[in-house]
């Protein structure tokens, strides 16, 4: 595509303006992903602060019956379980970006509990659904682009994006256990 545009705006006779966009867009790039980068470092740190102090293990005691109706073969002590509840609260509050490496743990975790590896299991599929779909309390990321794009209220979008959010996971949750059934 940047290949295209290029052609495109030297045939355009447009190049000095192409290149003027690059070099301004390309600056506000990097300073996203440096912004982003230190609200993923934040929450990865909590998270692990959370971790070590026991936090993770109490909350995961609290929703421990929910959590073992959605995935039957997670022994509750198993590390998977942690990762999962450590990838779930970090998308609930918005830092997705940091809840992929607690994401890729569970995953393997759960790949250690798949009796065949070629194949995912119905706890490895019910946990990406949820991942993908995943309740967002306080969306992060989006609250900061709506600030960067000069939105007058950023915070406008929290209610509906809860909303939003609570009914896929829903969905995604009863549409998977809807076909476990189906395909046992």
């Amino acid at each position: 595509m940047i290949a295209i545009g290029i052609i495109g705006s030297i045939c355009f006779n447009n190049l000095p303006e192409t290149n003027q966009a690059i070099l301004n867009e390309g600056t506000r790039a990097i300073e996203f992903a440096i912004t982003l980068a230190s609200i993923m470092a934040l929450w990865m740190g909590i998270m692990n602060i959370a971790k070590e102090s026991g936090l993770i293990d109490r909350i995961s005691e609290k929703i421990a019956p929910l959590m073992k109706k959605l995935f039957p073969n997670v022994p509750a002590n198993h590390k998977a379980m942690s990762y999962m509840v450590m990838n779930i609260v970090l998308n609930m509050l918005g830092a997705g970006n940091g809840a992929t490496a607690f994401g890729l743990k569970a995953m393997n975790e759960l790949q250690t509990l798949n009796p065949n590896k070629k194949k995912a299991s119905p706890d490895m599929i019910m946990f990406l659904v949820i991942n993908i779909s995943s309740i967002q309390i306080i969306p992060f990321t989006m609250l900061k682009i709506r600030i960067d794009a000069g939105s007058i209220n950023p915070n406008s979008i929290i209610l509906t994006t809860l909303f939003a959010t609570s009914i896929s996971t829903i969905v995604g949750i009863l549409s998977c256990k809807l076909l476990q059934r189906r395909y046992k």
